[in-house]
């Protein structure tokens, strides 16, 4: 069977599933196959990692795609991202320095149950009259430079041959198109990654009876955050599905943690029993039949020479790049690449050149990955100082709200012309980026201190609230949004000089990574601690 299509897209999970969604709702004229190999309904909890969202990509599936009503009904709201720094073996969580919201965001965001929404996805599509095929796999994929693309397929789903205006790669890992060009980019970030997924609620609330600490969230609600349990060279992962089971997750820096201490269920459990005592023992109070998977994925981290092309293909999702679980951005690559591929499919399919579009869309999509790629790059080491941490979480959350989140809550980065409007701005937002990742590192390695006993929020300092609260705001014209993003960035630029000074006083001799800027003094002391003398697992 020969059929042709305005886009095909390989691969029906999340990315390929959503790009489906958006293309039938915002463009139902389009005609779109998608091709999935798994055989579906898929199993719900132990399926994929990949369950926690952050704004963006919240917003794209609550909004964009109108799946509110599935995400309150089926999964579960996140009670923020949740970080527990070391303290000593690590045995009393009530000690460990705390950073996360004592009640849930304004903005929402979710936990995903990756199997249960991806069953529903690819089920309300073809309710809606997509074709969707599973159960066969891409054999063949031929590219025409400005032409007809050809895909063969074959499996117990369906077999045929399709032509499309525009192949979208959303393979996953698979990376069809990746692998098949040649574009794979080695990346320096080396880091592993564990998983497993447990048929139970793990609550931290349940590991201890200290009514000061349960008092800090009054709710008794921590375990619905992304809760992390932070040490030197890794962070723990808990998060709850709405199926009931829970996912457990070791990322750690392979030159502190090897890939060989935690690859296996088993080697997993005797590191948690070392650097996370306490979770190990709310694991191995569960019963005996309590697992339900486990995998592992080294150097995890990947790049990639172009994931767009005016030749009719893109790369969505992990079939593109990736860089790190840490702050939950998978969702947001996907909302962005998916809103850059269904623009350009439109316009393609509607006869018009693309070509000067599609390269804008390329370069702004791979900077904004580099510039997110700075976050973890030789950054794993400070995750066992909750001082560095807490400044660099607060930092990297305000860029988040300030620039990268709103831009797309404004539906900008599908607007050549007014990006490049702001090309000045956005450099010296990278520019700076990069210099405050710089100095977190070099004040971790000045920062001896032990922390203990505290518990802070981003949100408790008040810009940081109001850029977070900002997002839900209504749309701005063009020249509204310029000048917020001007104010956000002076902002930015004040509150780098705020932790520079900090900084500085830790050691004296710190080089200089942030120029003095103008206007008033940001007041940081809300997201600041008191060194004491712990001991401190090195």
């Amino acid at each position: 069977m020969r059929c042709r299509y305005d886009a095909v897209i390989a691969g029906g999970g999340l990315a390929g599933l959503t790009l489906a969604r958006q293309l039938q709702r915002e463009a139902p004229r389009v005609k779109v196959l998608v091709l999935e190999k798994r055989k579906h309904p898929v199993r719900e909890a132990a399926f994929k990692v990949g369950e926690s969202s952050v704004e963006i990509g919240a917003h794209y599936f609550r909004s964009v795609l109108g799946l509110e009503p599935v995400l309150r009904e089926q999964h579960l709201e996140k009670l923020g991202l949740r970080y527990f720094f070391p303290h000593g073996s690590n045995d009393d969580i009530t000690r460990r320095t705390e950073l996360g919201p004592p009640s849930f965001p304004v903005v929402p965001s979710f936990q995903l149950d990756r199997g249960r929404l991806e069953n529903w996805l690819l089920t309300s599509l073809r309710e809606a009259g997509v074709d969707v095929i599973d159960d066969c796999s891409v054999k063949r994929i031929d590219l025409q430079a400005g032409g007809m693309q050809t895909v063969e397929y074959a499996g117990a789903g369906g077999s045929g041959t399709a032509e499309t205006r525009w192949l979208a790669d959303a393979s996953g890992r698979s990376a069809l198109l990746r692998r098949q060009l040649g574009l794979k980019r080695e990346v320096a970030h080396g880091a592993n990654a564990v998983w497993f997924r447990v048929n139970t609620r793990v609550k931290v609330d349940d590991w201890s009876d200290d009514p000061a600490w349960k008092a800090r969230v009054p709710s008794g609600e921590r375990w619905m955050s992304t809760n992390h349990l932070m040490g030197k060279g890794y962070w723990t992962w808990l998060i709850p599905l709405g199926s009931g089971s829970t996912s457990i997750g070791i990322v750690a820096d392979e030159q502190i943690h090897p890939f060989g201490r935690m690859n296996r269920y088993e080697k997993a459990m005797d590191w948690l029993r070392e650097f996370e005592p306490q979770c190990a023992r709310a694991i191995e109070a569960l019963p005996a039949d309590a697992l339900e998977d486990f995998l592992a994925l080294k150097h995890y981290a990947h790049g990639c020479g172009r994931v767009i092309s005016a030749d009719g293909w893109s790369m969505v999702g992990e079939a593109g790049v990736f860089t790190d679980p840490f702050y939950s951005p998978g969702s947001d690559f996907i909302a962005i690449g998916n809103e850059l591929t269904a623009d350009l499919i439109v316009r393609a399919s509607a006869g018009e050149d693309i070509s000067a579009r599609a390269e804008a869309f390329n370069l702004g999509y791979l900077r904004l990955y580099d510039a997110f790629l700075r976050l973890y790059e030789g950054q794993y080491r400070l995750m066992g100082n909750a001082q560095v941490m807490t400044a660099k979480a607060a930092w990297d959350n305000g860029c988040y709200w300030a620039i990268s989140a709103l831009l797309y809550f404004q539906r900008r980065y599908s607007d050549p012309a007014f990006m490049t409007s702001i090309d000045p701005l956005m450099r010296r937002f990278f520019v700076l980026h990069a210099r405050m990742q710089q100095l977190f590192r070099a004040w971790d390695l000045a920062d001896g201190a032990g922390y203990a006993d505290g518990f802070t929020n981003v949100t408790f300092m008040e810009p940081l609230c109001e850029l977070q609260t900002a997002l839900g705001g209504p749309r701005q014209d063009d020249d509204q949004l310029r000048r917020t993003l001007a104010t956000n960035l002076e902002f930015l630029e004040r509150f780098a000089h705020a932790w520079q000074d900090l900084a500085s006083a830790t050691d004296r001799g710190l080089a200089r990574f942030v120029p003095r800027p103008g206007g008033g003094a940001v007041d940081i002391s809300a997201l600041t601690f008191r060194p004491v003398t712990v001991p401190a697992r090195m």
